[in-house]
Protein backbone atom coordinates (compact mmCIF):
# COMPACT_ATOMS: atom_id res chain seq x y z
CA UNK A 1 0.00 0.00 0.00
CA UNK A 2 1.47 3.61 -1.01
CA UNK A 3 1.82 6.42 1.35
CA UNK A 4 1.04 9.81 1.33
CA UNK A 5 4.63 10.60 1.00
CA UNK A 6 5.17 8.36 -2.12
CA UNK A 7 4.66 10.59 -5.21
CA UNK A 8 2.60 7.85 -7.01
CA UNK A 9 -0.08 8.20 -4.00
CA UNK A 10 -4.14 8.42 -4.70
CA UNK A 11 -6.88 8.31 -2.96
CA UNK A 12 -10.32 7.78 -3.70
CA UNK A 13 -13.42 8.75 -1.64
CA UNK A 14 -17.18 7.13 -1.92
CA UNK A 15 -18.42 9.46 1.06
CA UNK A 16 -18.07 13.11 0.66
CA UNK A 17 -17.74 13.74 4.80
CA UNK A 18 -14.73 11.83 4.25
CA UNK A 19 -13.57 13.81 1.03
CA UNK A 20 -13.66 16.93 3.20
CA UNK A 21 -11.89 15.83 6.39
CA UNK A 22 -9.44 14.17 4.49
CA UNK A 23 -8.56 18.22 2.94
CA UNK A 24 -9.00 19.81 5.86
CA UNK A 25 -6.47 17.63 7.47
CA UNK A 26 -4.20 18.44 4.61
CA UNK A 27 -4.96 22.26 5.01
CA UNK A 28 -4.13 22.13 8.44
CA UNK A 29 -0.74 20.02 8.32
CA UNK A 30 0.78 21.65 5.02
CA UNK A 31 2.92 24.67 4.88
CA UNK A 32 2.88 27.18 2.40
CA UNK A 33 6.44 29.24 2.92
CA UNK A 34 7.68 31.98 1.36
CA UNK A 35 11.74 32.11 0.21
CA UNK A 36 13.69 34.42 -1.75
CA UNK A 37 14.40 32.43 -4.91
CA UNK A 38 18.22 33.17 -4.93
CA UNK A 39 18.29 31.71 -1.37
CA UNK A 40 16.98 28.36 -2.54
CA UNK A 41 19.58 25.43 -2.90
CA UNK A 42 18.92 22.60 -4.92
CA UNK A 43 21.24 19.12 -4.41
CA UNK A 44 21.04 16.12 -5.77
CA UNK A 45 18.94 12.67 -4.64
CA UNK A 46 19.62 10.13 -6.24
CA UNK A 47 20.20 7.08 -5.12
CA UNK A 48 24.61 7.86 -5.47
CA UNK A 49 24.43 11.31 -3.98
CA UNK A 50 26.18 11.44 -0.56
CA UNK A 51 22.56 13.55 0.47
CA UNK A 52 20.37 9.79 0.21
CA UNK A 53 22.36 8.57 2.97
CA UNK A 54 22.27 11.71 5.27
CA UNK A 55 18.68 11.62 6.81
CA UNK A 56 20.08 13.82 9.19
CA UNK A 57 20.16 16.57 6.66
CA UNK A 58 16.50 16.82 5.70
CA UNK A 59 13.71 18.51 7.99
CA UNK A 60 12.57 16.00 11.20
CA UNK A 61 9.11 15.80 9.73
CA UNK A 62 11.21 14.15 6.53
CA UNK A 63 10.94 10.03 6.63
CA UNK A 64 13.13 7.64 5.18
CA UNK A 65 10.13 6.55 2.81
CA UNK A 66 10.30 10.00 1.65
CA UNK A 67 13.85 10.07 0.95
CA UNK A 68 14.02 7.02 -0.66
CA UNK A 69 10.86 7.56 -3.04
CA UNK A 70 12.09 10.58 -4.54
CA UNK A 71 15.76 9.03 -4.86
CA UNK A 72 13.84 6.74 -7.19
CA UNK A 73 12.08 9.33 -9.02
CA UNK A 74 13.05 13.17 -9.29
CA UNK A 75 15.89 12.90 -7.59
CA UNK A 76 16.55 16.50 -6.27
CA UNK A 77 16.57 17.90 -3.13
CA UNK A 78 15.82 21.55 -1.94
CA UNK A 79 16.93 23.57 1.34
CA UNK A 80 14.36 25.47 2.60
CA UNK A 81 15.11 27.66 5.86
CA UNK A 82 18.37 25.92 6.41
CA UNK A 83 17.03 22.50 6.18
CA UNK A 84 16.27 19.99 2.89
CA UNK A 85 13.25 18.42 1.97
CA UNK A 86 12.74 16.11 -0.94
CA UNK A 87 11.05 17.23 -4.22
CA UNK A 88 8.19 15.87 -5.71
CA UNK A 89 7.96 14.98 -8.89
CA UNK A 90 4.79 17.62 -9.32
CA UNK A 91 6.93 20.56 -8.07
CA UNK A 92 9.20 20.22 -11.19
CA UNK A 93 7.73 22.15 -13.76
CA UNK A 94 7.28 25.18 -11.00
CA UNK A 95 11.16 24.87 -10.09
CA UNK A 96 11.81 25.43 -13.69
CA UNK A 97 9.77 28.66 -13.74
CA UNK A 98 11.49 30.17 -10.74
CA UNK A 99 14.96 29.30 -12.47
CA UNK A 100 13.44 30.86 -15.75
CA UNK A 101 14.60 27.63 -17.74
CA UNK A 102 12.75 25.22 -19.60
CA UNK A 103 13.79 22.39 -22.35
CA UNK A 104 13.83 18.77 -22.97
CA UNK A 105 17.57 18.22 -22.15
CA UNK A 106 17.18 19.36 -18.95
CA UNK A 107 15.48 15.92 -17.78
CA UNK A 108 18.58 13.66 -19.31
CA UNK A 109 21.04 15.75 -17.17
CA UNK A 110 22.40 13.52 -14.55
CA UNK A 111 21.31 14.49 -10.76
CA UNK A 112 24.14 16.31 -9.97
CA UNK A 113 24.49 18.40 -13.36
CA UNK A 114 20.70 19.31 -13.11
CA UNK A 115 21.15 20.73 -9.58
CA UNK A 116 23.99 22.54 -10.54
CA UNK A 117 22.20 24.62 -13.44
CA UNK A 118 19.56 25.27 -11.30
CA UNK A 119 21.37 26.55 -8.69
CA UNK A 120 23.20 28.49 -11.19
CA UNK A 121 19.60 30.05 -12.49
CA UNK A 122 17.80 30.39 -9.06
CA UNK A 123 21.13 32.58 -7.80
CA UNK A 124 20.03 35.52 -10.61
CA UNK A 125 16.79 36.40 -9.16
CA UNK A 126 15.63 38.27 -5.88
CA UNK A 127 12.11 37.79 -6.21
CA UNK A 128 10.04 35.64 -4.14
CA UNK A 129 8.88 31.77 -4.24
CA UNK A 130 5.93 30.17 -2.69
CA UNK A 131 6.74 26.48 -1.96
CA UNK A 132 4.09 24.04 -0.92
CA UNK A 133 5.83 21.73 1.31
CA UNK A 134 3.22 18.56 2.05
CA UNK A 135 2.95 15.08 3.03
CA UNK A 136 7.16 15.32 3.56
CA UNK A 137 8.14 16.94 0.47
CA UNK A 138 7.96 20.52 -1.38
CA UNK A 139 4.84 19.81 -4.00
CA UNK A 140 5.06 22.83 -5.79
CA UNK A 141 7.36 25.71 -6.34
CA UNK A 142 5.21 28.79 -7.16
CA UNK A 143 5.90 32.27 -7.78
CA UNK A 144 5.43 34.13 -4.26
CA UNK A 145 3.96 37.43 -5.78
CA UNK A 146 0.01 37.19 -5.09
CA UNK A 147 -1.04 38.61 -8.54
CA UNK A 148 0.83 35.53 -9.97
CA UNK A 149 -0.44 32.48 -7.52
CA UNK A 150 -3.14 32.80 -5.24
CA UNK A 151 -4.20 30.05 -2.78
CA UNK A 152 -7.46 28.63 -3.04
CA UNK A 153 -7.74 25.78 -0.18
CA UNK A 154 -9.76 22.45 -1.35
CA UNK A 155 -11.52 21.97 1.79
CA UNK A 156 -13.00 25.60 1.36
CA UNK A 157 -13.28 25.28 -2.59
CA UNK A 158 -15.42 22.41 -2.15
CA UNK A 159 -17.56 23.43 0.93
CA UNK A 160 -18.61 26.59 -0.74
CA UNK A 161 -19.40 24.46 -3.94
CA UNK A 162 -21.62 21.86 -1.49
CA UNK A 163 -23.66 24.92 -0.03
CA UNK A 164 -24.25 26.20 -3.67
CA UNK A 165 -25.17 22.93 -4.94
CA UNK A 166 -27.86 22.03 -2.39
CA UNK A 167 -29.15 25.78 -2.49
CA UNK A 168 -29.44 25.39 -6.80
CA UNK A 169 -29.46 21.53 -7.50
CA UNK A 170 -31.18 19.83 -3.74
CA UNK A 171 -31.25 16.47 -4.51
CA UNK A 172 -27.72 16.12 -5.64
CA UNK A 173 -25.78 13.18 -4.68
CA UNK A 174 -22.53 12.73 -4.54
CA UNK A 175 -20.99 10.54 -6.92
CA UNK A 176 -16.70 9.95 -5.67
CA UNK A 177 -13.70 11.80 -5.34
CA UNK A 178 -10.18 11.29 -6.40
CA UNK A 179 -7.16 13.04 -5.07
CA UNK A 180 -2.99 12.53 -6.11
CA UNK A 181 -0.59 14.86 -5.37
CA UNK A 182 -1.29 16.51 -9.04
CA UNK A 183 -4.93 16.79 -8.84
CA UNK A 184 -7.80 16.53 -6.79
CA UNK A 185 -11.66 15.86 -8.38
CA UNK A 186 -15.35 15.09 -7.36
CA UNK A 187 -18.46 14.60 -9.38
CA UNK A 188 -22.19 14.71 -8.02
CA UNK A 189 -25.48 13.07 -10.03
CA UNK A 190 -28.42 15.74 -10.43
CA UNK A 191 -31.08 13.20 -10.85
CA UNK A 192 -33.99 16.14 -9.67
CA UNK A 193 -33.00 18.38 -12.44
CA UNK A 194 -32.93 15.72 -15.58
CA UNK A 195 -36.20 17.22 -16.29
CA UNK A 196 -35.20 20.39 -16.16
CA UNK A 197 -31.50 20.32 -17.74
CA UNK A 198 -32.06 17.35 -20.62
CA UNK A 199 -35.60 17.18 -21.41
CA UNK A 200 -34.95 18.76 -24.42
CA UNK A 201 -31.67 17.12 -25.49
CA UNK A 202 -33.73 13.69 -24.51
CA UNK A 203 -36.71 14.03 -27.00
CA UNK A 204 -33.87 15.06 -29.67
CA UNK A 205 -32.00 11.70 -28.82
CA UNK A 206 -35.76 9.85 -29.04
CA UNK A 207 -36.67 11.11 -32.25
CA UNK A 208 -33.36 10.07 -33.34
CA UNK A 209 -34.05 6.29 -32.16
CA UNK A 210 -32.05 6.64 -29.32
CA UNK A 211 -34.84 6.70 -26.44
CA UNK A 212 -32.70 3.67 -24.58
CA UNK A 213 -29.50 6.32 -24.08
CA UNK A 214 -31.90 8.82 -23.34
CA UNK A 215 -33.49 7.10 -20.22
CA UNK A 216 -29.92 6.35 -19.31
CA UNK A 217 -28.65 10.06 -19.16
CA UNK A 218 -28.60 11.82 -15.94
CA UNK A 219 -27.07 15.17 -15.51
CA UNK A 220 -24.18 15.78 -13.38
CA UNK A 221 -21.15 18.33 -12.51
CA UNK A 222 -17.21 17.64 -11.55
CA UNK A 223 -15.28 19.71 -9.84
CA UNK A 224 -11.39 19.60 -10.42
CA UNK A 225 -8.34 21.83 -8.84
CA UNK A 226 -5.05 21.55 -8.37
CA UNK A 227 -2.52 23.11 -5.44
CA UNK A 228 0.20 21.72 -7.30
CA UNK A 229 -0.54 24.26 -10.74
CA UNK A 230 -2.11 21.41 -12.92
CA UNK A 231 -5.59 23.17 -13.43
CA UNK A 232 -7.38 25.83 -11.88
CA UNK A 233 -10.67 25.36 -9.90
CA UNK A 234 -13.43 24.69 -11.91
CA UNK A 235 -16.29 22.99 -12.31
CA UNK A 236 -17.34 21.10 -15.07
CA UNK A 237 -20.63 19.66 -16.81
CA UNK A 238 -21.42 15.76 -17.30
CA UNK A 239 -23.76 13.11 -18.73
CA UNK A 240 -23.98 10.02 -16.58
CA UNK A 241 -25.60 7.27 -16.45
CA UNK A 242 -23.44 5.54 -19.53
CA UNK A 243 -20.00 3.43 -19.25
CA UNK A 244 -18.04 6.55 -18.71
CA UNK A 245 -19.45 10.02 -17.46
CA UNK A 246 -19.05 12.33 -20.95
CA UNK A 247 -17.52 16.07 -19.75
CA UNK A 248 -19.33 18.28 -22.12
CA UNK A 249 -18.12 21.42 -21.48
CA UNK A 250 -16.40 23.59 -18.65
CA UNK A 251 -18.97 26.18 -16.78
CA UNK A 252 -16.90 27.89 -14.12
CA UNK A 253 -12.95 28.22 -13.75
CA UNK A 254 -11.04 30.41 -11.45
CA UNK A 255 -7.15 30.65 -12.02
CA UNK A 256 -4.91 30.59 -9.26
CA UNK A 257 -3.89 34.00 -10.07
CA UNK A 258 -5.02 37.97 -9.94
CA UNK A 259 -5.69 37.48 -6.46
CA UNK A 260 -8.44 34.94 -6.54
CA UNK A 261 -10.36 34.16 -3.18
CA UNK A 262 -12.62 31.17 -2.72
CA UNK A 263 -15.51 33.93 -2.54
CA UNK A 264 -14.83 33.85 -6.25
CA UNK A 265 -14.93 30.72 -7.33
CA UNK A 266 -18.18 30.90 -4.87
CA UNK A 267 -19.41 33.46 -6.51
CA UNK A 268 -19.19 32.40 -9.92
CA UNK A 269 -21.03 29.29 -9.32
CA UNK A 270 -24.40 31.21 -9.54
CA UNK A 271 -24.31 30.93 -13.54
CA UNK A 272 -24.04 26.85 -13.18
CA UNK A 273 -27.81 26.05 -14.25
CA UNK A 274 -28.10 28.40 -17.30
CA UNK A 275 -24.25 27.08 -18.17
CA UNK A 276 -25.35 23.16 -17.86
CA UNK A 277 -27.87 24.53 -20.74
CA UNK A 278 -25.53 25.84 -23.31
CA UNK A 279 -22.84 23.01 -22.52
CA UNK A 280 -26.54 20.56 -23.59
CA UNK A 281 -26.96 23.10 -26.77
CA UNK A 282 -23.85 22.20 -27.85
CA UNK A 283 -23.85 18.64 -27.66
CA UNK A 284 -27.85 18.53 -29.10
CA UNK A 285 -26.63 20.64 -32.18
CA UNK A 286 -24.53 17.43 -33.38
CA UNK A 287 -27.62 15.27 -33.81
CA UNK A 288 -28.38 17.35 -36.77
CA UNK A 289 -24.82 17.69 -38.13
CA UNK A 290 -24.41 14.79 -41.10
CA UNK A 291 -21.78 13.28 -42.06
CA UNK A 292 -20.76 10.93 -45.04
CA UNK A 293 -17.39 9.84 -44.16
CA UNK A 294 -17.56 9.66 -40.14
CA UNK A 295 -14.38 7.35 -39.96
CA UNK A 296 -12.53 9.48 -41.62
CA UNK A 297 -14.35 12.55 -39.47
CA UNK A 298 -13.62 10.81 -36.49
CA UNK A 299 -10.14 10.51 -37.39
CA UNK A 300 -9.78 13.63 -38.44
CA UNK A 301 -10.99 15.34 -35.57
CA UNK A 302 -9.14 12.72 -32.92
CA UNK A 303 -5.69 14.18 -34.47
CA UNK A 304 -6.77 17.72 -34.37
CA UNK A 305 -7.24 17.39 -30.42
CA UNK A 306 -4.12 15.02 -29.59
CA UNK A 307 -5.98 12.22 -28.41
CA UNK A 308 -3.91 9.57 -27.56
CA UNK A 309 -2.79 7.39 -30.82
CA UNK A 310 -3.29 3.99 -29.45
CA UNK A 311 -6.63 4.43 -27.46
CA UNK A 312 -7.92 6.78 -30.32
CA UNK A 313 -6.81 4.22 -33.23
CA UNK A 314 -9.10 1.38 -30.91
CA UNK A 315 -12.17 4.01 -30.38
CA UNK A 316 -11.78 4.72 -34.58
CA UNK A 317 -11.92 0.84 -35.10
CA UNK A 318 -14.83 -0.25 -32.75
CA UNK A 319 -17.28 2.88 -34.21
CA UNK A 320 -16.04 1.55 -37.61
CA UNK A 321 -16.63 -1.79 -36.57
CA UNK A 322 -20.27 -0.93 -36.29
CA UNK A 323 -20.72 1.74 -38.70
CA UNK A 324 -19.82 0.44 -41.79
CA UNK A 325 -19.12 2.94 -44.06
CA UNK A 326 -23.01 4.11 -43.40
CA UNK A 327 -23.03 7.92 -43.27
CA UNK A 328 -23.58 9.31 -39.03
CA UNK A 329 -24.25 12.46 -37.22
CA UNK A 330 -21.15 14.70 -35.56
CA UNK A 331 -23.25 13.24 -31.94
CA UNK A 332 -22.72 9.03 -33.28
CA UNK A 333 -18.45 10.16 -32.80
CA UNK A 334 -18.83 12.30 -30.36
CA UNK A 335 -20.38 9.37 -28.40
CA UNK A 336 -18.14 6.44 -30.04
CA UNK A 337 -15.19 9.17 -29.11
CA UNK A 338 -15.70 8.41 -25.10
CA UNK A 339 -14.09 4.81 -25.86
CA UNK A 340 -11.00 6.39 -25.47
CA UNK A 341 -11.14 7.61 -21.95
CA UNK A 342 -12.61 4.18 -20.98
CA UNK A 343 -10.21 2.54 -22.59
CA UNK A 344 -7.32 4.57 -20.89
CA UNK A 345 -8.81 4.41 -17.24
CA UNK A 346 -9.17 -0.04 -18.13
CA UNK A 347 -5.67 0.58 -19.00
CA UNK A 348 -4.44 2.07 -15.67
CA UNK A 349 -3.96 5.34 -16.75
CA UNK A 350 -3.97 8.59 -13.97
CA UNK A 351 -6.89 10.10 -12.97
CA UNK A 352 -5.23 13.61 -13.62
CA UNK A 353 -4.25 12.53 -17.25
CA UNK A 354 -8.12 11.45 -17.85
CA UNK A 355 -9.66 14.50 -16.35
CA UNK A 356 -7.21 16.86 -18.87
CA UNK A 357 -7.93 14.35 -21.91
CA UNK A 358 -12.28 14.99 -21.38
CA UNK A 359 -11.62 18.67 -21.51
CA UNK A 360 -9.57 18.84 -24.42
CA UNK A 361 -12.42 16.11 -26.28
CA UNK A 362 -15.09 18.60 -24.85
CA UNK A 363 -13.70 21.10 -27.75
CA UNK A 364 -15.48 18.60 -30.37
CA UNK A 365 -18.28 20.67 -29.18
CA UNK A 366 -17.15 23.52 -30.56
CA UNK A 367 -15.57 22.41 -33.93
CA UNK A 368 -17.12 22.96 -37.06
CA UNK A 369 -17.34 19.27 -38.14
CA UNK A 370 -18.15 19.57 -42.08
CA UNK A 371 -13.85 20.53 -41.93
CA UNK A 372 -13.29 17.12 -41.25
CA UNK A 373 -15.62 15.07 -43.45
CA UNK A 374 -13.25 14.29 -45.91
CA UNK A 375 -13.46 11.67 -48.42
CA UNK A 376 -9.65 10.86 -48.48
CA UNK A 377 -8.49 8.63 -45.92
CA UNK A 378 -6.84 10.12 -42.74
CA UNK A 379 -3.78 8.71 -41.22
CA UNK A 380 -3.43 9.20 -37.91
Amino acid sequence: MLKPCQDSYSIQFNDLQAMMLHHTEKRRASLWERATIHDLHVEPLDKSSPLCGDAASFDPTVSEDAIMDTAENLGLAIKVGGRFFPVRDTAYKSLLGRARISGNALPKLSRPKLAEVLNSCLALYRDSALLLIRDEKVSAAHSGDERDYSILEIDQLLDGLCKKMDARFPGNKFSGGYTDHAMTSASWALPDQKEDLLSTYGKLLESSGKKAMADKLMPGIRFSTSDTGMASAKVSALLMGLQYPIHIGGMVSVDHEHQSKVEDFVDSLDMLFAQFGDSVTRLSNLLSVYLEYPVNAMTAVCKKLSMPKKAALEAIAMFEAVNGNDPATAHDVFMAMQEIPFNLKISGAPESKLLALQENMARALTLRWSDYDLAKKVNY
